[in-house]
């Protein structure tokens, strides 16, 4: 299990009051460090339309695999190793997990290098992997999309946007053809949207063509961008919003030279807000076009017409999630959980296959 960090930490950084997410301690009573428990069934399913049966069985259960994070974030599957890396914010860490070997810091710092305190919120976000297998990440502290060579040594990839420094990158992901696509709300500053170190005016959705690291803005309209994944051909990009006044799914169409095109609403859940924690912030498509958004009360199941099916309610905020093992495995990060489903769907996972 995680090292824990005090609840006031958690509750800083996020800037609201933290959920009761302790889970049940009959499952590892009498065990001792180190063990792998049997996983825990939390939470629930929620099924507003016959048809998420064909994506979630009638059976299948949210799984608990670890707990004690501060705010687990931008997870992503090594099909090549058969592990899980994830960020944890607060603590500028990147964990890595296996069922093998449950979960251990596997870099730290993983957002910010400086000496001096810079924030509640340092460390990396958003992870993917690219082609030959290196790491992308976006890292709030040092506000820049870095990779990580598989041998070994960070490079930046982008820091600016016409010699202003980025607030601080949020999410990300990669085309086929290798062009990078994220988000750069102002969670990671300290201050956030007010604070003094703030360069630029917007919080925009970037393009960075392959083989460049020059940000081109594709979209400045949005107060609070954060999560991105393409459609299943990759001509149209999904954007989430997180926040309160308006939590939407967006979609635009990728023009063919890599602008955006006019917005499509998607759903927006904003009437939802009441429903739970959490607001648009992950998101992932499976192979049909099926979306899996992180939203309030858990992950909801849309068409991609933005019918509602169903919702993941974990009982916490769902910050974001991934496909996992063979694709057809979601891996949720929510709250101090970290947390996996089994579905009948599958989605395209990043990086070299198995």
């Amino acid at each position: 299990m995680a090292e824990t960090v005090t609840d006031s930490i958690v509750t800083e950084s996020l800037g609201k009051s933290k959920p009761d997410c302790s889970p049940s301690t009959a499952a590892f009573a009498g065990l001792e460090w180190p063990f792998m428990p049997q996983f825990e069934a939390v939470g629930r399913i929620d099924r507003f339309d016959p048809s998420l049966d064909s994506l979630i069985a009638a059976d299948a259960v949210v799984e608990l695999l670890d707990v004690g994070f501060a705010w687990p974030e931008g997870p992503v599957w090594v099909a090549r190793g058969g592990y899980l890396l994830f960020s944890d914010i607060p603590r500028n860490a990147i964990y890595r997990w296996s069922e093998a070997e449950g979960a251990s810091i596997w870099m730290q710092p993983s957002g910010y290098t400086g000496v001096a305190y810079y924030g509640k919120e340092p460390g990396s976000n958003g992870l993917t992997l690219d082609g030959d297998g290196s790491l992308w990440a976006c890292e709030h502290g040092d506000r820049r999309v870095s990779r990580l060579e598989p041998r070994g040594g960070k490079v930046t990839v982008v820091d600016s946007y016409r010699g202003k420094r980025l607030n601080s990158p949020n999410d990300l992901v990669l085309n086929s053809g290798g062009d990078l696509y994220f988000t750069d709300p102002a969670y990671g500053l300290h201050r956030r949207y007010e604070d003094p170190r703030r360069e630029l005016p917007v919080c925009g959705v970037y393009l960075v063509r392959a083989g460049t690291r020059e940000a081109i803005l594709v979209n400045d309209e949005l107060e609070n961008p954060n999560g991105v994944a393409f459609t299943p051909d990759q001509q149209a990009l999904y954007v989430t919003q997180s926040n309160p006044r308006r939590a939407v799914v967006l979609r635009y169409p990728v023009l063919s030279n890599g602008m955006l095109g006019p917005v499509e609403l998607v759903r927006d859940l904003t009437d939802r807000t009441s429903d739970g924690p959490g607001l648009p912030d992950g998101i992932k498509i499976d192979g049909d076009g099926n979306i899996f958004t992180t939203g309030p009360g858990g992950v909801w199941v849309l068409r991609p017409d933005g019918t509602i099916l169903g919702r993941i309610v974990t009982g916490c905020r769902v910050a974001n999630l991934c496909w996992g093992d063979d694709g057809s495995t979601l891996y949720l990060c929510s709250d101090d959980y970290l947390c996996r489903i089994r579905t009948r769907t599958r989605g395209v996972l990043p990086g070299p296959v198995a």
